[in-house]
Protein backbone atom coordinates (compact mmCIF):
# COMPACT_ATOMS: atom_id res chain seq x y z
CA UNK A 1 0.00 0.00 0.00
CA UNK A 2 1.38 3.42 -0.99
CA UNK A 3 1.18 6.27 1.50
CA UNK A 4 1.87 9.94 0.87
CA UNK A 5 3.60 10.63 4.20
CA UNK A 6 3.26 14.26 5.31
CA UNK A 7 4.41 14.85 8.91
CA UNK A 8 4.60 18.63 8.29
CA UNK A 9 0.78 18.65 8.39
CA UNK A 10 0.96 18.08 12.16
CA UNK A 11 1.25 21.88 12.44
CA UNK A 12 -2.35 21.95 11.21
CA UNK A 13 -3.52 18.84 13.06
CA UNK A 14 -2.13 19.97 16.43
CA UNK A 15 -2.71 23.71 15.94
CA UNK A 16 -5.37 25.84 17.57
CA UNK A 17 -8.64 26.04 15.64
CA UNK A 18 -10.01 29.44 14.66
CA UNK A 19 -13.66 30.07 15.51
CA UNK A 20 -16.19 29.49 12.76
CA UNK A 21 -15.63 27.82 9.40
CA UNK A 22 -12.16 28.22 7.88
CA UNK A 23 -13.60 28.37 4.35
CA UNK A 24 -16.38 30.83 5.14
CA UNK A 25 -13.88 32.97 7.07
CA UNK A 26 -11.51 33.00 4.09
CA UNK A 27 -14.31 34.17 1.79
CA UNK A 28 -15.36 36.91 4.20
CA UNK A 29 -11.81 38.17 4.77
CA UNK A 30 -11.81 40.11 1.50
CA UNK A 31 -8.12 39.45 0.77
CA UNK A 32 -7.89 36.59 -1.70
CA UNK A 33 -4.10 36.69 -1.89
CA UNK A 34 -3.70 36.47 1.88
CA UNK A 35 -6.29 33.69 2.06
CA UNK A 36 -4.68 31.84 -0.89
CA UNK A 37 -7.92 31.99 -2.90
CA UNK A 38 -6.99 31.33 -6.53
CA UNK A 39 -10.34 31.82 -8.25
CA UNK A 40 -13.95 32.64 -7.36
CA UNK A 41 -16.65 31.10 -9.51
CA UNK A 42 -20.42 31.54 -9.43
CA UNK A 43 -21.04 28.79 -6.87
CA UNK A 44 -17.63 27.96 -5.44
CA UNK A 45 -13.94 28.80 -5.32
CA UNK A 46 -10.44 27.32 -5.57
CA UNK A 47 -7.79 27.89 -2.92
CA UNK A 48 -4.33 26.55 -2.13
CA UNK A 49 -3.93 24.39 0.94
CA UNK A 50 -1.77 26.14 3.55
CA UNK A 51 -0.65 22.71 4.82
CA UNK A 52 -0.27 20.77 1.57
CA UNK A 53 0.22 17.05 1.09
CA UNK A 54 2.26 17.96 -1.99
CA UNK A 55 3.35 21.07 -3.86
CA UNK A 56 0.37 22.67 -5.59
CA UNK A 57 -2.22 20.96 -3.36
CA UNK A 58 -5.44 22.92 -3.91
CA UNK A 59 -9.02 22.64 -2.68
CA UNK A 60 -12.30 23.27 -4.48
CA UNK A 61 -14.96 24.57 -2.11
CA UNK A 62 -18.64 25.41 -2.69
CA UNK A 63 -19.96 28.66 -1.24
CA UNK A 64 -22.84 26.67 0.21
CA UNK A 65 -21.94 25.56 3.74
CA UNK A 66 -22.98 21.90 3.80
CA UNK A 67 -21.26 18.74 5.00
CA UNK A 68 -22.50 16.21 2.43
CA UNK A 69 -22.66 16.32 -1.35
CA UNK A 70 -26.32 15.34 -1.55
CA UNK A 71 -27.22 18.57 0.26
CA UNK A 72 -25.51 20.74 -2.35
CA UNK A 73 -27.79 22.40 -4.87
CA UNK A 74 -27.50 21.19 -8.46
CA UNK A 75 -25.61 24.26 -9.71
CA UNK A 76 -23.00 23.93 -6.96
CA UNK A 77 -22.52 20.23 -7.65
CA UNK A 78 -21.98 20.92 -11.34
CA UNK A 79 -19.52 23.75 -10.78
CA UNK A 80 -17.56 21.75 -8.22
CA UNK A 81 -16.38 19.46 -11.02
CA UNK A 82 -15.77 22.36 -13.42
CA UNK A 83 -13.59 24.12 -10.84
CA UNK A 84 -11.74 20.88 -10.13
CA UNK A 85 -10.94 20.54 -13.82
CA UNK A 86 -9.55 24.10 -13.79
CA UNK A 87 -7.30 23.24 -10.84
CA UNK A 88 -6.12 20.03 -12.50
CA UNK A 89 -5.36 21.65 -15.86
CA UNK A 90 -3.57 24.64 -14.32
CA UNK A 91 -1.50 22.35 -12.09
CA UNK A 92 -0.63 20.07 -14.99
CA UNK A 93 0.53 23.04 -17.07
CA UNK A 94 2.76 24.76 -14.52
CA UNK A 95 3.87 21.88 -12.28
CA UNK A 96 4.22 19.18 -14.97
CA UNK A 97 2.98 16.52 -12.57
CA UNK A 98 2.50 12.87 -13.52
CA UNK A 99 -0.95 12.42 -11.99
CA UNK A 100 -3.43 13.57 -9.36
CA UNK A 101 -5.39 12.45 -6.34
CA UNK A 102 -8.79 14.16 -6.58
CA UNK A 103 -11.56 13.53 -4.11
CA UNK A 104 -13.83 14.31 -1.18
CA UNK A 105 -13.52 13.21 2.44
CA UNK A 106 -17.07 13.34 3.77
CA UNK A 107 -17.19 13.27 7.57
CA UNK A 108 -14.50 13.17 10.23
CA UNK A 109 -14.44 9.37 10.14
CA UNK A 110 -13.46 9.58 6.46
CA UNK A 111 -10.56 11.92 7.20
CA UNK A 112 -12.17 15.33 6.67
CA UNK A 113 -10.23 18.03 8.51
CA UNK A 114 -13.16 20.44 8.10
CA UNK A 115 -16.16 18.13 8.23
CA UNK A 116 -18.91 20.77 8.32
CA UNK A 117 -18.04 22.35 4.96
CA UNK A 118 -17.33 19.84 2.22
CA UNK A 119 -14.36 20.46 -0.07
CA UNK A 120 -12.61 18.59 -2.84
CA UNK A 121 -8.86 18.01 -2.68
CA UNK A 122 -6.73 18.25 -5.83
CA UNK A 123 -3.28 16.84 -5.02
CA UNK A 124 -0.63 16.76 -7.78
CA UNK A 125 1.51 13.61 -7.83
CA UNK A 126 4.92 12.83 -9.26
CA UNK A 127 6.59 9.48 -9.72
CA UNK A 128 8.60 8.86 -6.54
CA UNK A 129 7.03 11.70 -4.54
CA UNK A 130 6.52 9.39 -1.54
CA UNK A 131 10.28 9.21 -1.01
CA UNK A 132 12.56 8.74 2.00
CA UNK A 133 13.04 12.43 2.91
CA UNK A 134 9.80 12.89 4.93
CA UNK A 135 10.27 9.51 6.62
CA UNK A 136 13.91 9.89 7.69
CA UNK A 137 14.27 13.63 8.05
CA UNK A 138 10.76 14.88 8.85
CA UNK A 139 11.38 17.10 5.82
CA UNK A 140 9.34 17.93 2.76
CA UNK A 141 11.25 18.86 -0.39
CA UNK A 142 9.18 21.67 -1.93
CA UNK A 143 10.25 22.82 -5.41
CA UNK A 144 9.07 26.38 -4.69
CA UNK A 145 7.59 28.52 -1.92
CA UNK A 146 3.82 28.71 -1.44
CA UNK A 147 3.52 32.37 -2.59
CA UNK A 148 5.31 31.49 -5.84
CA UNK A 149 2.99 28.54 -6.45
CA UNK A 150 0.03 30.81 -5.71
CA UNK A 151 1.19 33.45 -8.19
CA UNK A 152 1.74 30.93 -10.97
CA UNK A 153 -1.47 28.99 -10.30
CA UNK A 154 -3.61 32.12 -10.13
CA UNK A 155 -2.22 33.45 -13.40
CA UNK A 156 -2.73 30.13 -15.16
CA UNK A 157 -6.29 29.70 -13.88
CA UNK A 158 -7.18 33.20 -15.07
CA UNK A 159 -5.76 32.32 -18.49
CA UNK A 160 -7.75 29.06 -18.58
CA UNK A 161 -10.99 30.82 -17.63
CA UNK A 162 -10.41 33.19 -20.53
CA UNK A 163 -9.71 30.33 -22.93
CA UNK A 164 -12.84 28.44 -21.93
CA UNK A 165 -14.93 31.58 -22.31
CA UNK A 166 -13.51 32.19 -25.78
CA UNK A 167 -11.50 35.22 -24.68
CA UNK A 168 -7.90 33.99 -24.41
CA UNK A 169 -5.38 36.10 -22.55
CA UNK A 170 -2.62 36.95 -25.01
CA UNK A 171 -0.34 38.88 -22.66
CA UNK A 172 0.53 39.09 -18.98
CA UNK A 173 2.29 41.38 -16.55
CA UNK A 174 5.31 40.45 -14.51
CA UNK A 175 5.83 38.31 -11.41
CA UNK A 176 7.37 40.52 -8.73
CA UNK A 177 8.50 40.14 -5.12
CA UNK A 178 6.72 42.44 -2.67
CA UNK A 179 8.48 42.74 0.73
CA UNK A 180 6.38 41.13 3.42
CA UNK A 181 3.95 39.65 0.91
CA UNK A 182 6.04 37.19 -1.06
CA UNK A 183 5.75 36.59 -4.78
CA UNK A 184 2.70 37.93 -6.59
CA UNK A 185 1.50 38.00 -10.16
CA UNK A 186 1.02 41.64 -11.08
CA UNK A 187 -0.86 42.90 -14.11
CA UNK A 188 0.24 46.03 -15.94
CA UNK A 189 -2.13 48.21 -13.91
CA UNK A 190 -1.82 46.61 -10.44
CA UNK A 191 -1.79 49.26 -7.70
CA UNK A 192 -1.50 51.96 -10.35
CA UNK A 193 1.98 50.80 -11.32
CA UNK A 194 3.17 50.09 -14.84
CA UNK A 195 4.93 46.82 -15.63
CA UNK A 196 6.16 45.38 -18.92
CA UNK A 197 3.56 43.23 -20.67
CA UNK A 198 4.81 40.00 -22.24
CA UNK A 199 3.07 38.15 -25.10
CA UNK A 200 2.02 34.56 -24.42
CA UNK A 201 2.78 32.06 -27.18
CA UNK A 202 0.67 28.87 -26.72
CA UNK A 203 1.28 26.31 -25.30
CA UNK A 204 3.50 28.51 -23.11
CA UNK A 205 2.18 29.10 -19.59
CA UNK A 206 1.53 32.57 -18.21
CA UNK A 207 4.38 32.27 -15.71
CA UNK A 208 6.82 30.95 -18.33
CA UNK A 209 6.01 33.90 -20.57
CA UNK A 210 6.59 36.35 -17.74
CA UNK A 211 9.77 34.76 -16.46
Amino acid sequence: MERLWSPWRMTYVDGARQPGCVFCNALAAGDDREMLILHRGDHGFIMLNLYPYNSGHSMVVPYQHVSTIENLDAASRAELLELASLAVEASRRILRCDGFNVGLNLGSVAGAGVADHLHMHVVPRWTGDANFMPILGDTMVMPELLPATYARMRGEIEALVGERAGHPINSAGTIIVVPGEGVVLASDDTAGLSFPVTPICPPETVSDAVL
